[in-house]
């Protein structure tokens, strides 16, 4: 919920509006998800809203007992439990885990009716179990090789929404909203005591409208990759709001300083470097409010200097027609995805397969975390799927392997976000909503 102060005439709009927003949904058809995975993505005729239709999953959490649910080669337990909105996962080299757990930096300010009743209906789909502080990172540490931490402690704490890591040497970089901060890591220890050092500034307040900021080190450990996603859905903060955002950001390690890497990317998260072709990857959030099946989340490999389309176009030089002035010009230049997700997954994990102990099927694959979609008419997303890879690119349709974060009705149990693979080729999945981190590995059933 927002922090600004309540007013009547909003709130009567808006229990009068969302009634209609979610009935508006349920009765809009849309088509099989299917047909939206992949190198060449259905996308249909767009449609224009005043206020779009949503279908919200309200959270209930999982009941004694219940975990999600995994192929007959799989099992699926849960490695820690009682955390405080779990969003991104780092495994040390030592095999420790580090949990960030994150809130978003305060409320974006509200500016029109429509921003005031779309902050409180997606804040049902958002709003797991306060379960205490969180914005610190919670290490992991498992000692006698049951799959189960044995330590939980807090690592790090008093962070400002942080989201990515990366270790570089004896250098451990943390990407909280607004700034990358060094600190420094000795091997074995449970807290980190140190004061860290800004790096480097990252866009952040006051608006703030994509807040994670995912990071990655490049393989020789020169450069820091960080995803920042746009301040709007489709520029409406106006455009010297997005400056060095909708983008990802190379940062030289030694001196501080970034360059825009790749733009376009409405909210790139999941960087990482694909380990054959060594190519860095990330998952695309996609914008809203131009129907259902519109427009598609992606996979995708970024280049140097590419551009991808945001806000000018989407999924190469389709025309967005809300954005003036257009860009005609930037759209010529937009680079067409390599792989469609489906629309409205929200994706915001992902983690390449380069272990053994998972089935063979899954090696050299990527693991992809869908958050799931609050803005059409049959839920989508909700699950972690896997991606084929072949010679460093996609090589077959998705499959799904996590699923059971909604329940029979459509309620949500958890929502999975940032992925990682552990010292024993375990996945991991760090749940948001369920406040939970879950951890899969092979069942020895073939």
């Amino acid at each position: 919920m927002c922090n600004t102060p309540r007013n009547t005439s909003y709130i009567g709009l808006a229990a009068t509006l969302t009634a209609a927003l979610c009935l508006a949904g349920c009765n809009e058809t849309a088509p099989d998800p299917k047909t939206q995975i992949g190198a060449h993505p259905d996308l249909p005729a767009l449609q224009q809203y005043l206020l779009p239709p949503m279908h919200i999953a309200p959270v209930v959490g999982w009941k004694q007992g219940e975990k999600p649910k995994v192929p007959d080669t799989l099992q699926i337990n849960a490695l820690a439990t009682g955390l405080q909105h779990p969003r991104s996962l780092y495994v040390l080299p030592n095999g420790d885990i580090l949990v960030v757990e994150s809130k978003a930096p305060g409320t974006e300010p509200i500016k029109r009716p429509k921003d005031f009743i779309m902050k409180w209906v997606e804040s049902w789909a958002t709003s797991g179990g306060d379960t205490g502080a969180s914005n610190r990172i919670t290490l992991l540490r498992g000692s006698n090789g049951d799959g189960k931490a044995d330590v939980q402690s807090v690592f790090l704490d008093h962070l400002n929404s942080p989201f990515g890591v990366a270790l570089v040497g004896n250098d451990l970089y943390v990407a909280n909203t607004d700034a990358i901060v060094r600190y420094p890591y000795h091997e074995g220890e449970t807290k980190i005591t140190e004061p860290g050092q800004t790096l480097t500034p990252l866009p952040g307040g006051p608006i703030d409208h994509h807040w994670t900021k995912s990071l990655v080190a490049s393989p020789d450990g020169a450069s820091l990759y960080v995803g920042v996603g746009s301040n709007s859905n489709i520029t409406e903060n106006g455009i010297e709001a997005e400056k060095n955002r909708a983008a990802i950001l190379e940062v030289d390690r030694a001196t501080g300083r970034f360059r825009v890497f790749a733009s376009g990317l409405r909210n790139p998260n999941g960087l990482t470097f694909e380990p054959q072709s060594h190519a860095l990857w990330a998952v695309i959030n996609e914008r809203d409010e131009i129907g259902p099946n519109l427009v598609p989340d992606y996979l995708t490999s970024v280049k140097d200097g590419g551009f991808y389309g945001w806000p000018y176009s989407y999924f190469g030089q389709n025309v967005d027609p809300r954005v003036q002035p257009q860009r005609p010009d930037l759209v010529a230049k937009a680079i067409v995805p390599d792989y469609a997700l489906s629309s409205h997954v929200a994706p915001l994990g992902l983690a390449f397969y380069s272990g053994s102990s998972l089935p063979a099927s899954y090696r050299g694959g990527a693991f992809v975390g869908e958050h799931g979609s609050w803005n059409r008419p049959q839920l989508n997303g909700y699950k972690v799927v896997f991606v084929p890879f072949a010679d460093g690119h996609p090589s077959g349709p998705a499959q799904d392997v996590v699923t059971g974060f909604l329940n029979e009705n459509e309620k949500s149990r958890g929502r999975p976000v940032g992925l990682a693979i552990d010292k024993s080729g375990a996945l991991l999945i760090a749940d948001d909503v369920g406040n939970t981190v879950w951890r899969v590995s092979a069942s020895g059933r073939s």
